[in-house]
């Protein structure tokens, strides 16, 4: 979402709870999804309690569609790498240029939760 990784350099939205709709540069076919956030130990404060935690893509065939086709449900692990991929785990056979991504949670901070990185992986529709 942002073109570095310095500390606070993000995407923020208030509370725990927040969604970002990106529009591709072409229709694909997704197989996975990678979430990054900057280490703990890049964090001033010594913890990444911003991090998104619970979260789920969804794939939409246009930016006003309500309910889009789940891709996944998935954890930010904030004891792990700060790169996390993550497989696409419902069985989809459609092509989508429009993906949502849906935070639910985040790891305990109370104002806000920031967003470095998301990336969608996937192959391209013919």
């Amino acid at each position: 979402v942002q073109p570095d990784m310095y500390p606070g350099n993000c995407w923020a939205f208030k509370g725990s709870q927040g969604y970002l709709v990106v529009r591709l540069s072409m229709k694909i076919y997704p197989t996975a999804f990678t979430l990054e956030h900057i280490p703990k130990t890049l964090s001033p404060t010594g913890n990444i309690t911003s991090a998104p935690r619970n979260f789920s893509v969804y794939g939409l065939d246009d930016e006003y569609q309500e309910e889009g086709k789940l891709l996944g449900e998935y954890v930010y692990d904030q004891e792990g790498e700060p790169l996390q991929m993550f497989p696409v785990m419902e069985k989809n056979e459609d092509a989508f240029q429009i993906v949502e991504l849906r935070i639910f949670s985040n790891w305990g901070h109370a104002e806000y939760t920031c967003l470095y990185r998301f990336r969608v992986h996937g192959k391209p529709a013919e």
